[in-house]
């Protein structure tokens, strides 16, 4: 964001990053109070807007002529309305800062486009992707002056998965209680370790590797504890995918990180991915995502007992998983 006035200017937050946009719109509020005190601040959803109420929440108060107004849900805003937002972009109130949040998506896309061409000043919230974790959890921890390095990072993500609220919450909390304010592993486990160990990635992890019994004694334990049963198709669905999008890549030289964004994981799966590659074959892959999607339905209401159809999705995988001739048992 720029350090111009934010009064007599439009400013637009987008982006499906919902915790990026908060933070975008929190900050672009503190400056805009940091230069009129006495400004009112009106947070509205699109959707509930009508051309009274656009009139009133940009239009200051009674009690206070300068106006922070902010405007969410941006896509959700009655096309009728559409001109009388643009032409705050065409002449703008010197005693007005308004900022619009928009969600990202096709919905709204006309006026998103039309406010782009006006050239107002734009934050883009993009979703953070699963292999950016790592770093997004280190530039967290950076931010709250504190540390966590690669490895660290890593195992906190392993064990949260790819929510990002969730990776910041946890960042914040490992801080607050580290005197020297350096997140260790030695913390991420104390304080993750029970999420880490029931994940729905760490049953996906053990089907993966063909390791059948930890598989099902995980999946029995995450289920215990209240781990959706959608979300362990979902984590075999990808990493079964992630494991098929490999061989596209197998004999070019590439760097951890570049492959991992290829692949969607995190940097730390690439080795893992690389290890596998010899004891899946594309059979075995295309005939695995098949038993996931039976599986997927039966979860999802098909089925009378899901766990019965998690536990039978685990063995028909794990046995899917083709291996060397010269290869033992999985463990």
């Amino acid at each position: 964001m720029t350090d111009q006035p934010l009064f007599g200017r439009v400013v637009l937050v987008s982006g499906p990053e919902s915790l990026l946009a908060e933070r975008a719109v929190d900050r672009l509020v503190r400056a805009a109070l940091a230069e009129r005190p006495a400004a009112s601040v009106s947070k509205v959803d699109a959707g509930d807007l009508d051309a009274g109420g656009l009139a009133e929440v940009t239009g200051g108060s009674l009690f206070a002529e300068e106006a922070v107004a902010v405007v969410q849900q941006l896509s959700d805003l009655d096309p009728a309305l559409f001109d009388a937002v643009l032409a705050f972009t065409v002449n703008p109130s010197d005693d007005l800062a308004l900022v619009l949040v928009h969600p990202g998506g096709v919905k709204g896309k006309g006026l998103l486009d039309k406010l782009k061409k006006a050239r107002v000043e734009v934050v883009e919230c993009p979703t953070v992707k699963p292999w950016e974790l790592p770093q997004f959890a280190a530039a967290e921890a950076r931010l709250q002056g504190g540390r966590i390095d690669k490895p660290t990072a890593d195992r906190l993500v392993e064990a949260l998965g790819s929510d990002v609220r969730a990776v910041a919450g946890a960042v914040r909390q490992l801080l607050a209680d580290a005197d020297d304010r350096v997140i260790t592993e030695a913390a991420v486990r104390r304080y993750f370790a029970g999420r880490a160990d029931v994940t729905s990635f760490t049953v996906a992890d053990h089907v993966m590797a063909g390791r059948r019994n930890e598989a099902l004694g995980a999946l029995r334990w995450a289920l215990e504890t209240g781990v959706a049963p959608v979300l362990v198709t979902s984590a075999l669905a990808g990493a079964l995918r992630s494991q098929g999008r490999y061989t596209d890549f197998v004999g070019q030289r590439m760097r951890d990180v570049d492959l991992a964004r290829e692949l969607g994981v995190p940097p730390f799966k690439v080795k893992e991915i690389l290890q596998r590659s010899r004891e899946w074959t594309p059979r075995g892959l295309a005939s695995s995502l098949q038993l996931v999607a039976e599986a997927d339905a039966a979860v999802k209401g098909q089925a009378a007992d899901p766990a019965f159809a998690l536990e039978r999705l685990v063995i028909g995988v794990t046995e899917l998983r083709g291996r060397r001739p010269d290869a033992g048992m999985g463990r």
